[in-house]
């Protein structure tokens, strides 16, 4: 049974994505609303409530094959302070990462590791946290990759995200995980020039993961959402009135395309600021119909609660997304343990990572490189090659 650690955990998504044929060796989180759904969940055998500063090398049992880290994104989010790796919540990265290399002192490091956060990290202070990232993984024994995954392509919510993936240099890869260059739709240009801005022995240590999301399956928002029966949750005529008001020509023209429709349709609406056109800031409520709601986001403001938009031609009625819509909307499977709190439920969900995706990333790249190691206990000495421009030609398995 495959072996993981578990840090800024959580309820425990990455744990749900990785699934029961997984044993958790360790996991930690000192928010103490998210460490008791983690217990209500998993248990508390394997769970640390300290803040990850105050862990030492000596609390991580054994060699896990896999260390999961979803550290904190508010300093390396657009939408953040801008404060990067430095910052009060996203350092933690470091309290983290000095654990991993303190284990690779010891040779005891994990053989896959993989970091995931919004995709403000890979252009936080001009590439700078990216790059100190990928030197640090490097430094630790590793080569590396990334990822931008869209949990759209799972679950019916726009959520991008970047997955660091770094594998022990010791360890073979399989030919098909990789590529020679960056693979269309999963490497954004932003991920492109980050790359391209690495030396030396990191940029050659480069890999170009190549596991795409099928785009076969369309997931529709209908299935996701309850039956609302009490009418004190649906908003009033004013407030949904007042929704409407908050839109732009554009919005109101999606609304009105939506009520010509013959079917009703279920929308998402988001409250912003935005500029008006003499560069003042202005609420505005913005819509879609694509059968996806936005991005999920924790409760620290109105602008961030999600509200759900019901048309059938002139009838048009809103309400906010509940808690359990939320977790669904996350992958969570209907017996997953929720806060009672409807605001710590957003907290949760709207701070995770969809489990589908992190099922994917199992699927698709951990477990076949840990398949492929099986029989082979050696250390392989990689040699490569300065003049091929994607990176370096990992052993194939």
């Amino acid at each position: 049974m495959p072996s993981f650690y578990e840090f800024f955990s959580g309820g425990g998504m990455a744990r749900a994505g990785l699934g029961r044929n997984w044993k958790c060796l360790f996991a930690n989180d000192n928010d103490p609303a998210k460490a008791d759904i983690y217990e209500a969940n998993w248990g508390a055998d394997s769970l640390d409530r300290r803040d990850v500063a105050e862990i030492g090398v000596a609390d991580l049992w054994g060699i896990a094959d896999l260390a999961w880290a979803s550290f904190p994104c508010q300093d390396l989010s657009l939408a953040g302070n801008g404060a990067g790796l430095s910052g009060n919540r996203s350092s933690a990265f470091w309290q983290f990462w000095s654990l991993i290399a303190d284990k690779a002192r010891n040779n005891e490091h994990p053989k896959i590791i993989v970091l995931e956060n919004v995709m403000g990290a890979v252009t936080s202070h001009h590439g700078n946290d990216f790059r100190s990232i990928c030197e640090s993984l490097h430094e630790a024994g590793y080569r590396l990759g990334a990822l931008m995954l869209d949990a759209s392509a799972f679950l019916p919510q726009s959520r991008r995200r970047l997955f660091i993936v770094g594998v022990r240099a010791d360890l073979k890869l399989p030919e098909e995980l990789y590529a020679e260059s960056a693979v269309a739709n999963l490497h954004t240009k932003s991920i492109i020039d980050a790359v391209d801005k690495l030396e030396g022995a990191v940029r050659k240590s480069w890999i170009w993961w190549a596991a795409l999301p099928s785009a076969s399956k369309r997931h529709d928002l209908a299935d996701y959402v309850g039956t609302i029966n009490d009418p004190n949750d649906w908003h009033s005529a004013d407030q949904t009135r007042r929704l409407i008001e908050l839109m732009d020509d554009n919005n109101r023209e999606k609304l009105s395309r939506a009520q010509k429709d013959k079917l009703p349709q279920i929308g998402a609406l988001y409250k912003r600021m935005r500029k008006d056109t003499k560069g003042c800031s202005i609420q505005r409520a913005e819509i879609r119909f694509d059968g996806l709601v936005g991005c999920l986001r924790v409760p620290l403001g109105g602008s961030s609660k999600q509200t759900l938009i019901f048309v059938d031609r002139s009838k048009v009625r809103t309400r906010l997304l509940t808690p359990l819509e939320s977790a669904k909307l996350m992958g969570l499977a209907s017996d997953f343990v929720l806060p009672e709190s409807a605001t710590e439920t957003y907290h949760l969900t709207g701070d995770g990572v969809a489990v589908p995706v992190v099922s994917f990333i199992r699927d698709e790249v951990i477990q076949p490189i840990l398949q492929a190691n099986e029989t082979s206990h050696d250390p392989v000495g990689l040699i490569p090659s300065d003049s091929q421009k994607g990176g370096f030609t990992p052993e194939l398995a």
